[in-house]
């Protein structure tokens, strides 16, 4: 009977170790268990995007000189577009036009042609509508070819309009850019005069500036200039449409207007 409660008092005493074992084993795992779920469930931070880095960039530049170059960007930019849609508008079909004043004229019928030109959109046809009014007047053809270049001169000019404003933009963007760029360096030699140090950390910041507002003055002046020249060339087709329509024009009033 002795022996019996021996043993089992010996085999609680080997049970109490191992059960502490157990426990410390688990109060290991616990934490690390909940450590990789915590982890799990963290969202990995992805790739920064062209937008973000655009925008920290804007920021770090200072909203001073650089909101004045996005509102100078904005401002080229609506009147680039309003004068594409102008000049779109102002190309029209010249060679259908004088097919169609040579139709009339042929016929006889100066009114029929005259509407035909208020009807078509575009500086040529309103070129054209003033010299058919000038002939029905009973004006001669040198007089109708004055005419014609007294108000193709005129119609360049609105076709011109806004191209002076457009090149203003591109003068100030990098101007502006520059000016920050000036600030920026006055700023870094104000913190190297305090901090009394040449260390990157102190001029950091102001050349940071300096160098963005730079940047973005450039590419302001970029983008404007390729709109720029978009239009001057569209420009210059429609002029040169105009001339080329003007010439045929008088030659259909020299040949039916006998």
């Amino acid at each position: 009977m002795t022996f019996g409660i021996s043993n089992l008092f010996a085999q609680e005493e080997q049970a109490q170790p191992e059960a502490a074992t157990t426990e410390q084993v688990a109060e290991t795992v616990a934490p690390a268990v909940e450590e990789a779920a915590t982890t799990d469930l963290t969202p990995a931070e992805g790739p920064v995007t062209f937008r973000e880095s655009i925008k920290k960039q804007f920021i770090d530049g200072g909203p001073a000189f650089m909101g004045i170059v996005l509102i100078i960007l904005l401002l080229g930019m609506a009147i680039s577009i309003e004068r594409i849609i102008y000049l779109t508008m102002a190309d029209a079909n010249s060679k259908k036009l004088l097919a169609g004043i040579e139709e009339k004229m042929k016929a006889g019928d100066v009114e029929g042609a005259k509407n035909l030109c208020k009807n078509t959109r575009g500086p040529v046809a309103s070129i054209f509508t003033q010299g058919l009014i000038r002939l029905q007047d009973g004006q001669s053809l040198e007089e109708v070819e004055k005419s014609l270049v007294s108000y193709g001169a005129v119609a360049a000019g609105k076709l011109e309009s806004g191209l002076s404003w457009i090149g203003l933009c591109i003068s100030l963007a990098p101007m502006f850019g520059f000016m920050g760029t000036v600030i920026g360096m006055i700023k870094a030699f104000d913190d190297i005069a305090a901090a009394g140090d040449m260390s990157p950390t102190v001029v950091a910041s102001g050349m940071k500036v300096a160098l963005l507002t730079t940047v973005f003055g450039l590419i302001a002046a970029i983008i404007l200039q390729i709109f720029f020249n978009f239009i001057a060339s569209k420009i210059e087709k429609i002029t040169s449409d105009m001339e080329n329509a003007s010439i045929s024009f008088m030659d259909i009033l020299v040949k039916y207007n006998k």
